[in-house]
This record gives structure tokens, sequence and C-alpha cells, in this order.
């Protein structure tokens, strides 16, 4: 089928320094050769290469020795207030799931707002596309099919994501695929 298009997300490898990184430009821990070597076969034969131009995905490429084309919208949700250094995100108990994707941190942006960004850079893609960006990235991925579901799904760091579209449908082939 000469429209189909397949996207391989893999979300970039571990941060340096676990927290909440959003909008910051922090850096990646991408010494697990193992799980370099299985993500590195994982997008083996992909007609094209996006990231994220975060740090961590710039790293996470450098080690798995892609050159990607990189796209500004495919940056990791803005957290705002969440993001700033002592600050955690509160307990927002137990939303729906609608009003989750709608909230917005203080100075931040929603779900909702983000995957209106990151969407139609993944709409753009044509053939076999290889995207190294974020856990927020693949979510809205994945929301192409689900809707604001998708930010029930676990995204793990250097987990892919494959979704394929045939015409206007798209369809989820794997979500949350790690190395063995």
């Amino acid at each position: 089928m000469s429209d189909a298009i397949r996207l391989m997300i893999l979300r970039h490898a571990p941060l340096a320094r676990p927290g909440l990184a959003g909008r910051r430009d922090v850096a990646a821990d991408c010494s697990d050769g193992a799980a370099m070597d299985w993500a590195a076969r994982a997008l083996n034969g992909a007609d094209a290469c996006w990231a994220s131009p975060a740090l961590r995905c710039r790293q996470t490429c450098a080690a798995l020795g892609l050159v990607p084309e990189y796209h500004a919208d495919l940056w990791e949700q803005d957290f705002g207030a969440w993001e700033e250094p002592g600050a955690s995100p509160p307990d927002l108990g137990l939303l729906p799931v609608r009003d989750l994707a709608a909230h917005r941190p203080p100075g931040g942006e929603s779900f909702l707002d983000m995957a209106a960004r990151v969407q139609p850079v993944l709409n753009r893609a044509r053939g076999n596309t290889a995207i190294i960006a974020h856990a927020g990235t693949a979510r809205a991925a994945l929301a192409l099919a689900v809707g604001p579901a998708a930010l029930s799904f676990s995204v793990a760091p250097l987990s892919l994501t494959v979704m394929t579209r045939a015409g206007d449908i798209w369809a989820i082939e794997a979500v949350n695929r790690i190395s063995p």
C-alpha cells in the first residue's frame, strides 16, 4: 500500500538524574550497551529518522549512531512550575481521563496542547519513520488512535511504540516494547 506509514517511536535513554524533565534540557544515561544495541536493531531499516532536539534525545541518537532530522515540535510536554527544582506534581486525584488530558500545569501546557503540537508532525511522516523523543510524544501518537486514553499507557525509557497508518486510520502495533 503506497500510503502506508509506520512510526517507530523510541523514548530516549533514561535520565542521568531521575525526576520530571519535561522541557528542562537534561542529560541521558546511555550506558546500557545491551539496551542500546537492541534499540538500534529495532530502528534498523527506517526510511527517515526524526528526533526531538532535547539533549537527552540528541545523546540517545548519538549513542545509537543515528543522524536525525530534528523537529522542535517533538519536545516533551511543558510541565511549567512542576519542573522547577524541588517541585513535584500535585496529586490530581482520580480525574477522568478527559479532564486530566485538559489539565494545564501552572505555566505549562496540557496533554491536549502538546498533542496538538506533536500530531501534525507525526501526520507528515512517510514510509517507515524512526522517531527518538519522549514519553509524551509516544502518548500523543497513541492518541491518534485512542484519544486521551493514551495517557493510560506506560512508556519506559528506551521503549519502542510502533504505529501504522493506512489512509486516515491509525493502528497500534506495539507499546512499551523494551529490550529483552
